[in-house]
């Protein structure tokens, strides 16, 4: 007989920060608010002063238990709302197999209201990734048997954030990490102070010619000025320009994608396949950024199919959370054939480390797949205890 969902939960975990945040601290100007949000002057975003996720637990019948999470670093009694008074509504009583029509079903509820990203999808990525999690251990196997089969048991990882506060201290940090067998890095511009082109100059003669380096833009530049700074760049072999233009500006990425002479990437802040498409309709966006936390993994594979069949490649923008999702994004970026690498944050991985029972492990410059049933990671003691419904 199958097993129905039984229950489904929320919960968030705040996880104070140590150190730095991973972008660095508010600057000058840029002072928290009571609520413990700061916003940055560069692309007038809001970020919070502590690290907060979202999980969701689903339950069925016969007692397994599926962890999904989802970003909550902004607001996260509004995800959570949507899961508990709306989503799992819906949810009790089904077969947890039919997880991809249960996605569909689910995003279906509200698109006419114009809710079909957002938090309503972030929820719904949680429910989602919990579902797969359940599928796995109901087959006891990992998800990407479920999903066609495991292509590689590794994952390139590339160190994303170089913290420092001098460009030569960065400089210094790519290098330790190279020392460490990892050879694809990538800076963020809010912490390249001397500019774009002097920061990949001097990583590229502090890291030599072979190691790959990228530059996060964070949404700053219009078409015009991103073809600019992509020919000053070109002397130091750049290896891609992510997240140039704003979010919206469909036909702007399409035109830097165009004219662009370094590759263009982007698509962390997209929630499913239909954002893909109009950014494949608008121009030749050559790497494509699937952020599991704002997707899910029934959306996240079926934007790694999409860019697969345009011939792009697929390079997963990591997770911000305890590690759960990281885990499943690990899972479907495992199936790809067209995947190139995966972001790995650093500072946030080991920071959060302790809330996740089996262990995410980076390698030499890999990612190693979990290989246990379902995304492979749980949460920890220390997580359940921390854990605020």
């Amino acid at each position: 007989m199958t097993s129905r969902i039984k229950s489904v939960e929320s919960f968030t975990i705040q996880i104070d920060r140590q150190d730095e945040p991973y972008l660095g601290g508010p600057k000058n100007g840029e002072s928290a608010n009571e609520a413990g949000y700061f916003v940055r002057a560069e692309n007038r975003t809001v970020y919070p002063t502590k690290d907060r996720t979202v999980l969701c637990r689903i339950e069925t019948v016969d007692g397994t238990v599926g962890w999904g999470e989802t970003y909550g670093i902004v607001a996260p009694g509004a995800v959570r709302a949507i899961i508990d008074d709306l989503l799992s509504t819906f949810l009790v009583g089904r077969d947890p197999f039919d997880v991809a029509v249960i996605y569909e079903d689910l995003y279906d509820l509200q698109r006419v209201r114009g809710q079909h990203s957002g938090y309503t999808h972030d929820a719904l990525a949680a429910v989602d990734i919990a579902l797969w999690d359940i599928c796995g251990k109901l087959r006891n196997a990992p998800i990407a048997k479920l999903l066609g089969g495991a292509r590689r048991t590794e994952v390139p990882a590339y160190v994303s954030g170089l913290p420092g506060e001098t460009l030569a201290d960065r400089a210094k940090f790519a290098v330790s990490w190279l020392e460490r067998g990892f050879t694809q890095f990538k800076f963020a511009s809010p912490h390249a102070e001397s500019g774009v082109v002097e920061e990949f100059r001097v990583l590229r003669e502090a890291l030599g010619p072979k190691p790959m380096i990228a530059a996060d833009l964070h949404w700053t530049l219009t078409d015009v000025e991103t073809v600019a700074l992509a020919h000053k760049c070109l002397p130091y072999d750049p290896w891609f320009l992510e997240a140039v233009c704003k979010p919206e500006d469909i036909e702007g990425i399409g035109r830097a994608a165009e004219h662009s002479p370094v590759p263009i990437a982007a698509g962390e802040e997209w929630r499913n396949v239909f954002d893909l498409r109009a950014r494949l309709e608008a121009g030749p966006l050559a790497i494509v950024q699937p952020e599991m936390g704002h997707t899910g993994i029934t959306a996240f594979h079926r934007m790694g199919l999409l860019a697969q069949a345009h011939h792009r490649q697929i390079i997963p923008h990591a997770t911000i959370g305890t590690g759960i999702f990281l885990a499943a994004s690990l899972q479907v970026s495992a199936t790809l054939q067209n995947l190139r690498g995966h972001e790995f944050q650093h500072s946030v991985m080991a920071r959060n480390a302790p809330y996740v029972e089996t262990a995410l492990e980076v390698r030499e410059g890999k990612y190693l797949v979990p290989d246990k049933p379902g995304h492979g990671a749980e949460p920890s003691a220390r997580a359940l205890a921390t854990m605020v419904k």
